[in-house]
């Protein structure tokens, strides 16, 4: 009897659900757990519940069509890549200071 063995084919390539990649998961789950906080914070604050579903559809649907446009614009790694080039300086400034010093014999 031979043994089946199943190749993984998905290895080193990135998390992918839906179409978002890697760090673009943890984004969109982390904006609707503020999206979750702020409808509680409405609802216990008394605004009627059709103003707050309203609202918090509109600022999810911005949500997800935010971060959807990210990961279809920078791919995987290009968000980090983009932040890393933010801290890269515009352009470099020398300055030149020339000291000598006198040794007398």
């Amino acid at each position: 009897m031979s043994s089946v063995y199943h190749i993984n084919k998905g290895i080193n390539k990135p998390v992918e659900f839906r179409g978002l990649k890697a760090q673009y998961i943890w984004w969109l789950g982390i904006g609707l757990c503020f999206l979750l906080l702020l409808f509680a914070l409405m609802y216990i604050c008394g605004v009627p519940v059709i103003i707050s579903l309203l609202l918090i559809a509109i600022l999810g649907t911005i949500l997800f069509r935010y971060v959807y446009k990210l990961s279809r614009t920078h791919g995987e790694h290009g968000l980090m890549k983009k932040m890393a080039a933010r801290s890269i300086p515009k352009s470099i400034k020398i300055s030149r200071t020339i000291r000598c010093k006198r040794y007398t014999t």
